[in-house]
């Protein structure tokens, strides 16, 4: 599918027609605005109107990204028979997950996927990915503020349930294992390699720049698959 980069605010402000071309206008711009279309009108109105880099939280507040370092999305999806009511995931339906990392003057992005997978298992998988190169980058020391529009991840870090599910040796109240319990394992020790971080709620498929570009990085994953 033909797509339309729009730049707004960057080094040559315009419409390309590659991520590749607009990466270059976009990176080491500080408070770059871009976002990608389907159609060249679409395109044309983004370049004139406003949006929102600052992502959303339920309580309607927001962070300045301004006040962080380094600024990660991550977001992972699937195209599984399991998003259906009453459907359940097969071992060939596609599923992806994808980061991307504004570290001011760089950026990095990774996305990669998996057949029979569902969707919150490569919502968990893009934090994993995203942290493991962070401690590869050595900038997980810097001040970092992630946002993602995974309740399922957000709620077991901030509300504390991955810290519960520890103590309980990695059981729920109930007794029973969380779902993608190797995974929760992982992100758990991963955690405390990044020293300051913070975490926040964004709405998907929304107007937030950064979740639109890794859903557009999964979504072409899964398009190779």
């Amino acid at each position: 599918m033909q797509k339309y980069y729009a730049v707004r605010r960057g080094k040559n402000p315009g419409i390309y027609r590659s991520w590749a071309e607009c990466k270059s206008q976009v990176d080491g711009f500080t408070g770059a605005r871009y976002k990608s279309f389907t159609t060249e009108a679409e395109a044309k109105e983004f370049l004139k109107g406003k949006d929102s880099y600052t992502p959303k939280t339920k309580t309607n507040k927001s962070s300045d990204i301004k006040d962080f370092d380094i600024v990660i999305y991550t977001d992972g999806g699937s195209r599984n028979h399991g998003n259906v009511k009453g459907g359940h995931v097969k071992s060939n339906d596609r599923a992806a997950w994808a980061y991307h990392i504004n570290a001011g003057s760089k950026v990095f992005e990774g996305t990669d996927g998996e057949f029979g997978a569902t969707n919150n298992r490569m919502e968990i998988m893009a934090l994993i990915e995203s942290i493991k190169r962070l401690n590869e980058l050595k900038l997980n020391n810097r001040k970092i503020i992630f946002i993602l529009d995974s309740q399922y991840v957000l709620n077991a870090i901030t509300k504390n349930w991955l810290n519960g599910w520890k103590r309980r040796g990695f059981k729920k109240a109930d007794g029973k294992v969380p779902i993608n319990v190797e995974l929760w394992k992982e992100l758990d020790k991963l955690l405390p390699t990044v020293s300051d971080k913070t975490f926040e709620w964004t709405k998907g498929h929304a107007t937030n720049v950064g979740n639109n570009r890794v859903d557009e990085l999964l979504n072409e994953t899964m398009d190779k698959m």
